[in-house]
């Protein structure tokens, strides 16, 4: 691999708020059965962000851990993309603040992307191959969220929020990306309106003809272009609605759990939308060792997976220890009961 083709993650970074519901919780207000509904999903707990929290103030911390991580000058930084799909303005960029406020402005690129739960990773692809193209010096791709569930619908338990930011250059890689490809259709599992304060969802619908075919379509796709198999991989990560998703689509694609597990974030904090797979990414860089390979692809409703390949450099060992870990993040929490949890989210509005 020359030099040129050398494109990648530079530096990376999470930010996850403390705060955190259990699922029982929630469950005990609607009279459901707290350990079944847990079971079922496969998660224990959920994040909520603070009550002066938002996506734009969750991607500045994630994009400074990432700047850190890298010591990449913010001059250089010439292309800001924040994927979300609960962006605080309907017409005010977030990315022009997130901007802003890491001192990359004026000379860069920036707009907010909207894709569901992959609109962060379609921002590295845009960052990618404006790198690669020679047009931009390094990029920057956040995936953000702080997600809505309508009180007592399912998502209740599982929409939470936290963000993920990388930078995407040529020197200094810690991550090659070696292959990245996308496999889209208008399939509508999962939408909300203008003006809709809560989402809407197919139900069993964003299953097997949503979720499964695309991340599968996608993964199958990528690996029949590489001439690869889950056994040239060493961690496969997956958006990650709730546990059993990933590891079932592990299953059908021939990937032990082994491999899945290490990216499982939403076991703590819930689906983090924008950012799942790439926190779940992120997770997995924390503990990988130099010449691992990483098979990664997300999901987002309307629907469409974006699929990357990652090897690991010996770079990455420069870079341990400069920012918090996912973990650190995961292991730094308050939990909150359901009163304090509607205060923080504000006002309820059950119509």
């Amino acid at each position: 691999m020359t030099k040129k083709d050398k494109t990648g993650i530079i530096g990376y970074g999470v930010y996850i708020p403390r705060f955190r519901i259990k699922v029982e919780e929630i469950a005990r207000i609607w009279g459901q059965p707290g350990e079944a509904v847990k079971k079922g999903l496969g998660v224990l707990e959920k994040s909520i962000p603070d009550m002066d929290e938002d996506t734009i103030t969750i991607s500045v911390e994630a994009s400074r851990n990432a700047i850190k991580m890298a010591n990449t000058n913010p001059d250089d930084i010439e292309a800001v993309y924040v994927g979300s799909e609960s962006h605080p303005y309907a017409v005010k960029p977030t990315a022009t603040i997130v901007a802003e406020a890491n001192r990359i402005t004026p000379v860069t690129t920036a707009a907010d992307l909207e894709f569901a739960c992959k609109a962060g990773t379609a921002g590295i692809q845009m960052c990618l191959g404006m790198v690669k193209s020679n047009q931009i010096k390094v990029g920057l791709a956040i995936g953000a969220d702080c997600s809505q569930g309508r009180p007592s619908d399912a998502l209740e338990y599982t929409a939470s929020a936290g963000a993920c930011a990388l930078l995407i250059g040529n020197e200094n890689v810690i991550a090659t990306i070696d292959h990245t490809e996308s496999y889209t259709t208008d399939t509508p599992d999962f939408w909300r309106r203008e003006g809709a304060t809560y989402p809407s969802h197919g139900g069993r619908f964003t299953g097997e003809p949503a979720y499964f075919r695309h991340v599968i379509s996608a993964a199958k796709s990528i690996m029949k272009h590489t001439n690869t198999s889950p056994d040239d991989f060493d961690y496969v990560v997956f958006h990650e609605p709730n546990s059993k998703f990933p590891l079932a689509t592990a299953k059908m694609l021939g990937f032990p759990k082994e491999k899945v597990e290490p990216s499982l974030t939403v076991k703590y904090i819930g689906n983090t939308y924008s950012a799942s797979s790439m926190i779940g990414l992120a997770a997995v860089l924390d503990i990988i060792k130099p010449d691992d390979r990483i098979l990664m692809v997300s999901y987002g409703s309307g629907s469409g997976s974006d699929a990357f390949i990652f090897t690991i450099t010996d770079e990455i060992e420069k870079h341990r220890g400069l920012v918090p870990t996912v973990q650190n993040y995961l292991d730094h929490k308050q939990y909150l009961d359901y009163a304090f949890y509607t205060k923080h989210r504000g006002k309820i509005k059950i119509h």
